[in-house]
């Protein structure tokens, strides 16, 4: 007796000595990040369904909180892409998350997050099932169920994985008619069960399209589930002519707004229900919503008939409505009867937040125009420092036709733009166009390429917030100090990144205010490795007070 004693201390020893977890798994989705987990140290399983693209990872080894569980689990080698448990430790915060290529993940580079978490292959399956079986401590038994089954209720405070602001936009037509109008409704009904609508989670307000559109309820009006139903069963039919471009507008111009409950820093979606087709134009409200970091899912219900096709004023109506023409923010229904097995598709959809291409961030909202010097004191050795700086930089940002831009400029006497804020439109492309980027060598007039910029670069940026990087290494021959005031009044955002014989003083000239945190500095050409997160972290702090 007094040896089996000593086995099982032995063992419950090596149970804590190894560190394997008591409590029985927590399942996690695949977008799971490691903020939601509560925590120290978890004892997690991850799905067998996961794909590369749900999967959004920042770092190697130590990943930031933001980053999707299972995605890192995967990208260190802790489990493959079938699933499987593992373990999560909770981290303090980092800095300097670099990117890598593993296991079929790429992971993206982040300057800083306020937590972050390491993943951990478990034990053998011997010390594993000792575990189980009776040498860990178990994990207290759940009570005995009673036979009659009640069904679980939503959580009050809502879906924490889905915090989006949707403003769901019904079909209030002639087309439409009362009796599919109500079905049209139980539809929505499902959805905010299935969204799991709460305080805490996805918030859901209503306009309904018809002859002018009408806001039925804000995102503030109504956030418990049971409020939330029984104001959309309380909706009445209004009829008309099925102007989903005007409710579009409407919902952009008057729906999205702080005082009508929408929350700072979360995904805005529109969903657009439309039973046959619009009456009216989605074109010009479709664009606005995408400048304004708008998510438009376009739901079809009962399409057109060959016979009906000379009617529809826009044949390619839903694919201009969406926020990006990919599947993703399309949806199709053959009609409002049968709905059940649609809703969570297209609510899985709508809590794909890392696909939100539309929401507007600091990474995805941007315009970056790069001055780069390209006067024969740089060098072509160092020139290739200075570009491998800015392809740094712009890994940070989501680079894409819906996304941030990227422009560059090289200077001597004379500019010459290698490449506009049109021209790539993909992250990859414009990283190998800035390694492309041939050194010119020659003077250095800084003001007038600051004034060539103002012109030839931002005047064509379009949308988003504008932001002008200047790598020098040494003194202007023109004024700069005028030309860069010139740009800040013009809304563009100015740093100054001087490099050996770069004067402090024309640096803090050309920089925004406060100058000292636009202002950067290294003695040597290697020294420009170290700024980069800095430069992308204080982009996105100048992003984060100019909105």
């Amino acid at each position: 007796m007094s040896v089996m004693l000593a086995v099982v201390h032995l063992l419950g020893l090596l149970c804590l000595t190894f560190g394997l977890e008591t409590s029985a798994p927590i399942p996690i989705t695949c977008t799971t990040r490691g903020s939601d987990l509560t925590e120290e140290r978890s004892l997690v399983a991850c799905p067998s369904t996961c794909t590369v693209r749900q999967l959004i990872v920042f770092g190697s080894g130590i990943y930031a909180a933001m980053s999707s569980v299972c995605g890192a689990a995967i990208h260190r080698g802790v489990i493959t892409p079938a699933g499987g448990l593992f373990r999560v430790q909770k981290l303090p915060d980092q800095e300097n998350y670099l990117s890598s290529y593993s296991n079929g993940i790429v992971s993206q580079t982040l300057a800083k997050s306020k937590e972050s978490f390491s993943v951990h292959k478990l034990l053998e399956h011997k010390l594993i099932l000792l575990k189980h079986m009776l040498f860990c401590p178990p994990a207290k038994k759940p009570l005995k169920k009673s036979p009659k089954k009640i069904p679980k209720k939503p959580p009050s405070n809502g879906n924490k994985d889905c915090q989006v602001d949707i403003a769901m936009l019904l079909d209030g037509s002639y087309n439409i008619g009362q009796r599919r109008f109500n079905l049209q409704k139980s539809f929505v009904s499902k959805l905010v069960l299935m969204l799991r609508t709460g305080p805490e989670g996805p918030h859901m307000g209503v306009v309904q399209a018809s002859e002018t559109p009408v806001t039925e309820f804000f995102l503030k009006n109504f956030t418990q589930p049971k409020e939330l139903l029984f104001a959309i069963k309380e909706i009445m039919f209004r009829g008309g002519n099925t102007n989903t471009g005007k409710a579009m507008m409407h919902a952009i111009e008057t729906f999205f707004s702080a005082e009508h409950g929408v929350r700072k820093g979360l995904p805005r979606v529109i969903v657009a229900l439309v039973d046959g087709w619009p009456s009216d134009s989605l074109e010009e409200a479709a664009t606005r919503a995408r400048e304004s970091g708008i998510n438009v899912f376009f739901v079809s219900v009962a399409k057109p008939s060959s016979d009906e096709l000379g009617m529809v004023q826009d044949k390619d109506f839903a694919q201009k409505a969406v926020c990006k023409d990919n599947g993703f923010f399309s949806f199709t229904m053959p009609s409002w009867f049968s709905t059940t097995k649609y809703v969570k598709p297209l609510t899985q959809r709508l809590c794909s937040v890392e696909q939100m291409l539309c929401s507007k961030t600091c990474y995805n909202s941007v315009n970056l125009g790069f001055l780069i010097d390209g006067s024969s004191s740089v060098g072509d050795n160092n020139f290739q420092l200075v570009l491998d700086f800015i392809a740094s930089v712009v890994r940070n940002f989501e680079i894409a036709d819906t996304g941030s831009r990227v422009g560059a400029i090289q200077f001597t006497y004379e500019q010459k733009m290698e490449f506009d804020f049109s021209e790539h439109t993909d992250k990859e492309r414009a990283l190998t166009a800035i390694q492309a980027i041939r050194y010119l060598s020659g003077g250095t007039a800084t003001g007038e390429a600051i004034t060539y910029a103002i012109s030839n670069l931002f005047q064509k940026a379009g949308s988003g917030k504008n932001f002008l990087i200047i790598i020098t290494d040494g003194q202007s021959y023109d004024d700069v100090r005028g030309p860069a005031l010139a740009a800040q009044k013009e809304g563009i955002t100015v740093y100054s990144v001087g490099v050996a014989w770069a004067p402090l003083e024309d640096l803090r000239a050309m920089a925004s205010e406060p100058k000292e945190s636009h202002t950067f500095f290294t003695r040597e050409f290697t020294g420009l490795k170290q700024l980069h997160p800095a430069v992308a972290k204080r982009i996105c702090s100048d992003y984060a007070d100019k909105n």
